[in-house]
Parts: C-alpha cells; sequence; structure tokens
C-alpha cells in the first residue's frame, strides 16, 4: 500500500502548491435606523503620566565579568480608582479627584559574560560564556488625579429587614386573658437589593525608565580593567502614561 493511501490526511497544510491574488469588493454596512440611540461605550475619564523611583539589589548566581545588555518592560498588575459609592449611582462632579492605587513590576532580562570553568583572569586572553538573568523589580505607589469626564460612582446595596406581629400565649403563672405581644424570633425575614456597577479601568500607553546599574562588591584580578561580581545595586526612575476608562452608557443621535 502507497504511503499516499496510509495517509490519514490527503492535504499537506504545510505546504501550498500556490500564492494566487485574492479579489475583493467593498459591501455597504448595515445601519442603524436613524433617530435617537443610546450606546454603551468605554468612556475616557482621564490620561495621566505617572513617575516613581525604585532601587533594587539584584544577586546573579554566577560571577559577572560585565553586562552586555538589559531589555525591560513595565507591566502593571493593578491599577485601581477608589470612588466613593452613593445611594443612587449618581456620577462625579465635574474635576473631582480621586486616589488611583498602582502596582506592578519592572520586568528586566539582562544579558552578562561570565568566565567559562577553569578560565582565569592570569592570562591574555579570558574565555567567556554569555548568559541571562531575569528578575521582577515590584514597586507600589498612590496618586489623586483629577478627572477629565465625571466617573459613574457605585450604587450601593441595601437590606431592609421586616417582622410579623404574633399574639402567643404565657403559659403557667400568667392570666388566661394575658397574652405575649411581639414578634417571633424564630423568624427572619428580609428584602434586598445588589447593584452591579461598571468598575473603572486602566490602559498601559506608554512608559520611560532611567537606570543606573553599579556593581557592590567587584573583585579586580589580572589585567587592568578586568574583574567580576556577583551583587549589582540598580536604581530605577520610572515614568509611564495610563488612561483610565469606564463603560458608560452615552446618548447619541443617528443619522
Amino acid at each position: 500500500m502507497s504511503d499516499y493511501n496510509k495517509s490519514k490526511n490527503c492535504v499537506n497544510v504545510d505546504k501550498s502548491a500556490s500564492l494566487d491574488h485574492c479579489d475583493n469588493t467593498t459591501v455597504d454596512p448595515i445601519l442603524t435606523p436613524a433617530g435617537e440611540r443610546i450606546v454603551h461605550v468605554p468612556v475616557d475619564l482621564g490620561v495621566y503620566r505617572v513617575s516613581s523611583n525604585l532601587e533594587a539589589h539584584i544577586t546573579f548566581p554566577e560571577p559577572v565579568m560585565e553586562i552586555k545588555d538589559v531589555k525591560k518592560k513595565v507591566e502593571i498588575v493593578q491599577c485601581r480608582l477608589m470612588t466613593i459609592p452613593t445611594s443612587n449611582g449618581d456620577f462625579s462632579e465635574d474635576g473631582a479627584q480621586f486616589p488611583l492605587l498602582l502596582s506592578g513590576y519592572v520586568r528586566k532580562n539582562i544579558q552578562y559574560a561570565t568566565p567559562c570553568g577553569g578560565s582565569g583572569f592570569d592570562g591574555s586572553c579570558i574565555s567567556s560564556d554569555i548568559k541571562s538573568l531575569t528578575v521582577r523589580v515590584p514597586f507600589k505607589c498612590m496618586t489623586t488625579i483629577t478627572l477629565d469626564s465625571p466617573v459613574q460612582l457605585p450604587r450601593t446595596n441595601n437590606r431592609q429587614e421586616f417582622d410579623f406581629f404574633r399574639a402567643q400565649d404565657l403559659g403557667t403563672g400568667y392570666p388566661e386573658k394575658d397574652q405575649y405581644l411581639s414578634n417571633d424570633i424564630s423568624q427572619f425575614h428580609q428584602y434586598s437589593n445588589q447593584y452591579y456597577n461598571q468598575l473603572p479601568y486602566c490602559e498601559l500607553l506608554s512608559s520611560s525608565i532611567l537606570e543606573w546599574d553599579e556593581s557592590t562588591d567587584r573583585v579586580s584580578e589580572g589585567p587592568v580593567g578586568e574583574g567580576y561580581f556577583y551583587n549589582m545595586l540598580e536604581k530605577m526612575s520610572l515614568n509611564f502614561t495610563i488612561k483610565v476608562l469606564q463603560k458608560q452608557q452615552i446618548r447619541l443621535t443617528a443619522e
């Protein structure tokens, strides 16, 4: 039996017989009828540039002759706008201020040269391997922002308890005509409302990092300038731009 018949797939998707030109034509979209409409869309509450300063001690698993390259990026893991709840879910006033809590990491991949096994510093040549170390330097901060557009404040849940009147006989020791008049403590009745509010969220637009990396335990050996270290002190000035948004209902006029 041939290999072709043994194969379960008669088309090899890894290889294409030809790559041809595909034609296309424009299609008119189906439009919303004219009139007033309400849409649920993200609304920009403001764009902000946040600054912070970091310091970290980094320890390498091997001796480092020199740093060859550092690639880094900002990772935001929490961006929370702390709004005040209201009983009716009103919007904030124009120019209102709220605290914004931020936390995240600066992810760094450090490429460095480390001496090969048995390679000393007493000769004219030093053999080395290129390795890398990935670290995440954490940061947390709080900043107060002034909103460019009102935010819809969260509406508070509410609960209402209610009871029913009950007359009960008092029993032995009390006149037969007397009764215990109150509610029944063996029962519990409640009416509650829950509201599921739209949580403001963030988008990361850009970032910039100014860093100074300096060894703290460098040992010099061999020719002038050669040596190695294990520990490095890192100082960073971090700046990033974020956009704060919230989904809101907007009234539009379709034409």
